[in-house]
């Protein structure tokens, strides 16, 4: 007796259903406000008070593009960034875009290791490198012995620590005014400190891990959902998947740089508006707001930074892994367990570790949480344009290449990066 098939999902039956679809972009988003971004956001803000409010309104249409392109790619193709590269492209170009990739993760995953064992001394008294072990190796831990499907459904629920940063807006005296005015009348300035910030809060909002995330976890439920398959294989699931995609990408980056904005809100009404325009150690990024703010406002400014960090960390490792296992055509999936894909694990746990061991060399965390932003400024832009290549090529999307309206986005995204890491070149001479 034949088995009958179960049909491929082609429409979402219910709102709910569709909420439960979210995923990749709400958890993309909310990673992007990791400790890095936390420390970004806090120097901006304590540096130019509510002046570059602008920009988490300017890039937010770039960074959701962008993020819902590379989601496409994942889902039309059923591989990921690296292993499109891989298997369209020159072997020089796909060695390349992984190994900056991979740097820059490095480095942003040490920073925010070292930004939340920071965060947890001033909570709970005790020995810095004690913390950042404790950290490092919980997350890793999370990663290698808990399968995906359980895994993302913490992951969704650690998103909640963003809203953090929202509560404590409302507990520190904002001038409104000033904050709306940031927001939607742009300042410009040409000097080198505020390229740099610039180039720091694109980096951070639109990070190039971001994109080899968002790409994998959608190749990681096509691969984990015996219904789903890729789009250029079941051209019938298009119309739901496309949509379900936009409405998770759009709703995870508004989260995102709304967090942003309150985080720059905060800074600016406590630390820039009491003097304090620098902040050079991670206890003074949060320690400064206890006497301007409140006990609490420092509290919850501190559990933050240690939620998002438990968000980003693996995302972090996660994505450094998938692009290294899609390069040598490893198998790689969060799903597998470590005996099952032992090379994607191994990339994993090495990235985490060297990250970790970033932390004991005497680099600043705060300083380190900063210029991870720039360097994921200055390696997006190439990542970026072979990005948009990808998604405009036939033989790589089929007839799913983007329309015109993303094409142009996209390649503004690409330029606004490109330009503001020249400048800070150029600046610096």
């Amino acid at each position: 007796m034949a088995t009958a098939t179960r049909p491929a999902r082609t429409e979402p039956p219910t709102l709910r259903r569709l909420f439960e679809k979210l995923g990749p972009g709400l958890i993309t988003g909310a990673s992007d406000d990791d400790p890095s971004g936390i420390g970004t956001y806090s120097q901006i803000g304590a540096q130019f008070g509510y002046g570059m409010l602008w920009t988490m309104l300017f890039s937010y249409p770039l960074m959701a593009v962008i993020q819902e392109i590379s989601a496409r790619i994942g889902r039309v193709t059923g591989f990921g960034i690296a292993g499109n590269i891989r298997r369209h492209y020159p072997r020089p170009i796909l060695y390349v875009v992984v190994s900056l990739m991979l740097l820059a993760n490095i480095v942003n995953l040490g920073a925010d290791v070292g930004a939340m064992g920071g965060a947890f001394r001033l909570l709970v008294p005790g020995p810095l490198w004690f913390y950042v072990l404790l950290f490092g190796g919980f997350s890793l831990a999370l990663q290698v012995f808990v399968p995906y499907t359980k895994y993302v459904r913490y992951l969704k629920w650690l998103t909640l620590a963003l809203f953090a940063y929202v509560a404590t807006a409302f507990v520190v005296h904002v001038s409104w005014p000033e904050a709306i005015r940031g927001t939607l009348v742009p300042s410009f300035s040409f000097k080198a400190g505020f390229l740099t910030a610039l180039v720091a809060a694109l980096g951070t909002t639109i990070s190039p891990y971001l994109f080899f995330w968002q790409a994998s976890q959608e190749v990681e439920d096509v691969t984990t959902n015996p219904l789903d398959q890729p789009l250029k294989q079941s051209p019938r699931q298009a119309p739901f998947q496309l949509r379900r995609i936009r409405a998770d990408t759009f709703i995870g980056m508004a989260i995102s740089n709304l967090i942003a904005l309150f985080i720059i809100v905060t800074t600016a009404a406590t630390l820039h508006a009491h003097g304090v325009l620098n902040v050079e150690t991670s206890a003074q990024a949060a320690k400064a707001l206890e006497p301007l703010a409140g006990r609490f406002a420092f509290i919850l400014f501190a559990l933050g930074i240690i939620g998002t960090g438990l968000l980003a960390i693996p995302v972090l490792a996660g994505s450094a892994a998938y692009a290294v296992s899609e390069a040598f055509k490893w198998r790689a999936s969060l799903e597998k367990r470590a005996e099952e894909a032992p090379r994607f694990y191994w990339i994993l746990t090495a990235a985490t570790c060297i990250g970790l061991s970033l932390n004991f060399i005497g680099i600043d965390p705060i300083r380190a949480l900063f210029w991870a932003a720039v360097l994921n400024g200055v390696v997006a832009a190439p990542i970026m344009a072979v990005l948009m290549l990808m998604a405009g090529n036939h033989r790589v999307m089929g007839k799913f290449t983007i329309s015109t309206p993303l094409k142009v986005i996209g390649w503004s995204a690409t330029g606004a990066m490109l330009l503001t890491a020249i400048g800070v070149f150029v600046t610096l001479k």
